[in-house]
């Protein structure tokens, strides 16, 4: 149940961990005393002449050195702890920053937030208890056993060979409980990404009245995992009950051989009286490690997921520059999520420096698949992706995301101030910048009537309507002021006000900078240069917007259906 990589990933937790067992066997040689105090004062009172004050004077004193150890020792678990949780998040968190964008290609979000979470918190407990107990079960039976050897040898040695008897039971379930718990953490996990997944895509189930069927797919899920859950209770319950017989038969067993002693003459009232006292001090050190057992197995399963994420291969770090000429070429562009479905087949597109180019088509044709492999985030593609004739996936991902900026529909907005929002696009803007960039997007009125930069947003800015979230984005957008702008689906889902001032500014925004807007609304695309329009994951058609409405093609009958859909009513008007 020692990990030597675990440990040595968080060498820093060392000195904490042996400074809580040292403190821990003061504080058991402090509670010796305090026993051999007061057995020797009631021998006394037997024999008729104890010391009352002497006993009385070493039981506070060593009821004090256990007070401040006792302290001590929880003081170092908890920086023991605070050490793990630190280390090990940073590099997980370093990890994902070394992966990239293209991250989830390998590991799933959702496992990534359990193992940086949860995960992580089963290793506090693994490093704060049960390590240093470990190493205090060893050492504090050796002590007893040194202690009571100077009263009677052979109580001593019937209680210090029961002791292993505890630690041999917890290896008896140690491989059964670490195959449970692997599967438990596998069906967490599982549990996790399917919750995550539905919790995303909660409006399009219910728009595809396919919230049953994920509802039951749910059900199922965690019923499996309430199943593996309570044979993972009925193990720990099995455990302690067979430890707790062995500590408690050990302990009564050590005390019939004392009394019996006793009773023949071989040893002293106060050595009989101490122990007795003392012999349920050999096992509840081993026992409270069996109870962190069940913990530390917990954490053994949750590091081979740490240690699974931060084994993950790692790409060739890029050095290559984003060139000035910000041309993107895609040709022959192949891309499947999984094997046996390819999303698109053979794109050809290009995107000249300075132009503003619009991709639409219905959902699911591959839109927003060709906005993720020109951000980065998606490299197993098959064809050919150039920016100014340089290979996308030779050009470093900071200098590829220094040049490129993307909006979607749903841009994170973080906890904070709407000021510290900003700054990430550009952490030396100064506030008169902040404010201009804020009147471009016709949301400093709204800010001035609140708290200014200072207004809190709550987490992805639940307190602002949808309209406003966009134009926040869009703000700090603006402010990153890259020489390319992909804006996906940007004005879907909110007011009409919001997105006409939106699409104004998009408007301005192409002409200096190369744009594309991804769009499922064809009245958003009418001023691109030029359109290319994907159906089912390849190119039906490309044009402006005038030339293809006179092909009469897939995009004149989109538009048409569109048309006919938002003027529905306005006839009778």
């Amino acid at each position: 149940m020692i990990r030597k990589r675990l440990i040595q990933s968080v060498s820093e937790s060392k000195k904490y961990i042996a400074a809580n067992v040292l403190l821990q066997w003061i504080a058991l040689l402090a509670n010796i005393a305090t026993m051999a105090a007061i057995t020797a004062c009631l021998a006394g009172l037997f024999a008729g002449g104890a010391n009352l004050s002497w006993a009385a004077l070493v039981a506070v004193g060593a009821v004090t050195v256990r007070f401040l150890c006792t302290v001590g020792a929880s003081r170092m678990a908890y920086l023991s702890s605070k050490t793990v949780k630190r280390v090990l998040r940073a590099r997980i968190y370093e990890k994902l920053l070394r992966l990239g964008a293209p991250y989830a290609e390998q590991v799933k979000t959702s496992e990534i937030v359990q193992v940086a979470v949860e995960g992580v918190d089963q290793l506090e407990t693994y490093f704060g208890a049960y390590l240093p107990q470990f190493f205090y079960a060893m050492l504090a039976p050796l002590t007893l056993f040194a202690v009571v050897c100077f009263i009677h040898v052979p109580s001593a040695v019937v209680l210090l060979v029961c002791v292993p008897l505890i630690p041999i039971a917890i290896a008896a379930v140690q491989t059964w409980a670490k195959k449970l718990l692997s599967k438990y953490w596998g069906q967490y996990t599982a549990l996790g990404d399917t919750f995550l997944e539905n919790l995303q895509g909660l409006t399009t189930l219910k728009i595809y009245q396919a919230d049953a069927y994920k509802n039951a797919e749910m059900n199922a899920e965690a019923e499996k995992f309430r199943k593996i859950t309570m044979k993972v209770l009925t193990m720990q319950l099995n455990s302690i009950t067979i430890m707790d017989l062995i500590a408690y038969g050990g302990a009564a067993l050590g005390m019939i051989v004392a009394v019996t002693q006793y009773a023949a003459g071989h040893m002293s009232l106060a050595g009989c009286l101490l122990i007795l006292l003392l012999s349920a001090d050999f096992f509840l050190p081993m026992r409270q490690l069996g109870s962190f057992f069940h913990i530390a197995m917990n954490g053994m399963a949750a590091s081979d997921k740490i240690f699974h994420l931060l084994d993950l291969p790692e790409a060739e770090p890029k050095t290559a520059p984003c060139p000035a000429d910000c041309t993107i070429v895609c040709s022959g562009l192949r891309f499947s999520y999984t094997p046996e479905r390819e999303i698109l087949h053979g794109v050809d597109m290009v995107f000249p420096k300075g132009s503003f180019t619009a991709i639409v088509g219905e959902s699911g044709c591959g839109k927003s698949t060709v906005a993720s492999i020109l951000m980065g985030r998606c490299r197993t593609y098959a064809g050919s992706v150039t920016l100014g004739g340089t290979a996308l996936c030779d050009i470093a991902e900071n200098s590829l995301l220094q040049n490129l900026t993307y909006v979607s529909h749903q841009s994170y907005l973080f906890e904070g101030t709407v000021r510290e929002n900003l700054r990430m696009g550009n952490p030396a803007a100064s506030d008169a910048v902040l404010w201009a960039v804020l009147e471009r997007v016709r949301l400093a009125g709204f800010l001035r009537s609140e708290n200014g930069l200072e207004t809190q947003l709550l987490e992805r800015a639940a307190n602002l309507s949808g309209g406003q979230r966009q134009r926040l984005a869009l703000a700090r957008a603006l402010l990153h002021n890259s020489p390319v702008y992909i804006f996906d689906e940007a004005t879907s889902n909110i007011d009409v006000e919001s997105e006409d001032d939106i699409l104004d500014e998009i408007y301005r925004l192409a002409e200096t900078k190369t744009v594309i807007l991804i769009a499922h609304r064809l009245a958003s695309v009418t001023g691109a240069d030029q359109i290319y329009v994907l159906e089912n994951g390849a190119i039906a058609e490309s044009g402006s917007h005038t030339a293809l409405l006179r092909r009469h093609g897939v995009y004149a009958r989109l538009w048409e259906t569109q048309q006919r859909l938002e003027n529905f009513g306005k006839e009778a008007v």
